[in-house]
């Protein structure tokens, strides 16, 4: 009898600037196409919802499983958001949402992340974070980030998002401690990316190989590109 395959899924992290493109012009409907394009089985965004009042979406809440084929889990704390603290996480239908925990993160700026643990195609753990623009709160958020994720059972791990940080030395050693990172990949600015600043870490029981984005030329929808990959349960 032949071993049974591992599964499979293409995963992705992308902040799409509440939908405002490198032209600042402002639309939901060609972020969705840009999702779309992904084909990914799981996204986390970040800046998906505006920032004032009841921080409504930015995206078409009726309008993003049809066109995408995601669902957006209920993370948000009110009817208008898809996010916490703009974080949202997007992910196949097939998969059903079993735990949540919304962090409010230490720092200068506010800033949150969201746990939200998985069954499906397998057991998941998904955490979306979105860090701050001083390295000193971003070094005190990752403190929490880790301890919030090992303070629950051990479940197989993807932390993505944008984490405004390129050195992996100074910056990230606080997270490699107890996860791995994917190999960096220039996002930001995304015209002409350069800075590795969106990432992709993850437990030591799933195995991430980078994908290209499979558009990059011309105007730009975000000032970040996505970063995509192809991941594994080992």
């Amino acid at each position: 009898m032949e071993p049974e395959s591992k599964p499979q899924l293409r995963v992705a992290t992308w902040n799409i600037r509440a939908g405002l493109g490198t032209d600042l012009r402002r639309d939901a409907q060609r972020v969705l196409d840009a999702i779309a394009a992904l084909r990914a089985d799981i996204l986390a965004l970040q800046e998906a919802d505006f920032r004032l009042g009841a921080r409504p979406s930015a995206l078409p809440r009726d309008e993003i499983t049809e066109r995408t084929g995601l669902l957006p889990l209920p993370v948000g704390r009110n009817s208008a958001s898809i996010g916490w603290h703009g974080n949202a996480l997007l992910v196949r239908p097939d998969f059903r949402l079993v735990g949540l925990e919304r962090l409010d993160l230490p720092g200068i700026e506010p800033r949150g992340a969201v746990i939200a643990d998985l069954d499906g195609p397998g057991a998941l753990r998904l955490v979306g974070v979105h860090l701050g623009l001083w390295r000193g709160s971003r070094r005190k958020q990752l403190d929490a980030i880790r301890e919030a994720v090992l303070r629950h059972p051990a479940r197989p791990t993807l932390i993505l998002g944008d984490f405004n940080e390129y050195s992996r030395r100074v910056g990230l050693g606080r997270l490699t401690r107890a996860f791995r990172l994917m190999d960096p990949a220039p996002t930001y600015p995304s015209r002409r990316p350069t800075l590795a600043l969106d990432r992709i870490a993850h437990s030591h029981d799933l195995e991430l190989e980078p994908l290209a984005v499979p558009w990059r030329q011309g105007v730009q929808v975000s000032d970040h590109l996505p970063l995509l990959a192809q991941m594994r349960w080992l």
